[in-house]
């Protein structure tokens, strides 16, 4: 490298986001004019890189970020108050998938192993909900998912008593969510941040096993048609062995989790082939990891995550279009 713009432009494209800003502001390499852009862009990126879902589009983004990208981030974005609009990844969740199938790719090509699991241990956690979505019409907005799940004979949230002949399913911190979700909206944004840091996750897992692990299931699932109920309780099942499955399970040997450890990158693909072989005992499993051998880091991912959404995912280009921001500005 000759010039402290070819440094600049390597950096770009190996998505080192806090790098590149840490060289430009701290005057190390200089960036001329383009400067304040760059560190603009960099500190943007960075963000999403690192799943900082709740700042994405910060104020001081506007006007030196592209409102493009700051659009395309924004549908990712948890709202951080109960009437902020637009809602972000409580519309919908397919956004957040695709930006996740990006940052694994990401992460892989730059053998960040311990921030690759964090980032599938997300995605885990949140399948259920993605699950539902096409049965809710939403990603479990607190402001709307009362007329799905509330109501006579749901038992969504309501304490069970002791001795009840009908039990409920759910954890007792999954019932306090499902309580919590059906009022949030309503309580200041400090409340509502609480619960979407807190408690959310709680309330996609107890949706997962209300439409496929409950025993004695109350009207948040009677209440649907039989063929709907059917592949939601599919889908549900599938999620629910995703999160349960080795690659998902390597997060508690990593800093991320309750160890010490960092996975290595053959170490991931053997937990991901070990989960494929689970996943696809499944039939939906199955039609959808059967010719999953495509040129993403790990095989079939993006096409588990369609299956579970009834959608079309593929990774996002939103960091790769950052990054080619960065050079032409560079350049």
């Amino acid at each position: 490298m000759e010039t402290a713009r070819d440094v600049l432009t390597a950096l770009a494209r190996r998505y080192a986001f806090g790098d590149l800003e840490a060289l430009i502001t701290e005057g190390t390499l200089a960036a001329d004019g383009s400067s304040s852009a760059v560190a603009a862009l960099c500190a943007f990126g960075q963000r999403v890189l690192d799943l900082d879902a709740e700042d994405f589009g910060m104020p001081e983004d506007v006007g030196e970020v592209p409102q493009d990208l700051l659009d395309r981030a924004r549908a990712s974005r948890m709202p951080q108050a109960p009437r902020e609009r637009p809602r972000g990844a409580l519309a919908s969740l397919r956004p957040a998938y695709a930006l996740l199938l990006e940052v694994i790719a990401i992460r892989w090509h730059r053998r960040d192993m311990a921030a690759l699991v964090a980032a599938v241990h997300i995605a885990g956690e949140y399948l259920p909900m993605l699950a539902w979505e096409p049965v809710l019409g939403h990603a479990g907005d607190p402001a709307l998912i009362g007329a799905a799940v509330d109501g006579e004979g749901s038992r969504f949230g309501v304490p069970v008593e002791p001795g009840s002949p009908r039990m409920c399913d759910h954890t007792r911190p999954e019932r306090s969510a499902c309580e919590r979700t059906l009022r949030v909206a309503k309580e200041p944004p400090p409340g509502w941040r609480a619960y979407l840091d807190r408690q959310h996750s709680q309330v996609a897992s107890a949706l997962g096993v209300c439409a496929a692990r409950c025993r004695t299931p109350c009207t948040v699932v009677t209440r649907l048609d039989d063929l709907v109920r059917a592949g939601l309780a599919e889908r549900c099942r599938l999620a629910s062995d995703f999160t349960d499955g080795a690659l998902v399970k390597l997060r508690h040997a990593a800093p991320v989790g309750h160890g010490f450890g960092v996975p290595s990158p053959e170490e991931v693909q053997t937990a991901w082939a070990r989960s494929r072989r689970s996943l696809s005992h499944h039939p939906l499993g199955k039609a959808a990891l059967a010719d999953a051998d495509d040129s993403y880091p790990l095989p079939g991912l993006p096409a588990l995550f369609s299956a579970i959404a009834t959608a079309d995912l593929h990774p996002d280009t939103l960091l790769h279009d950052v990054t080619k921001r960065i050079m032409s500005t560079l350049a």
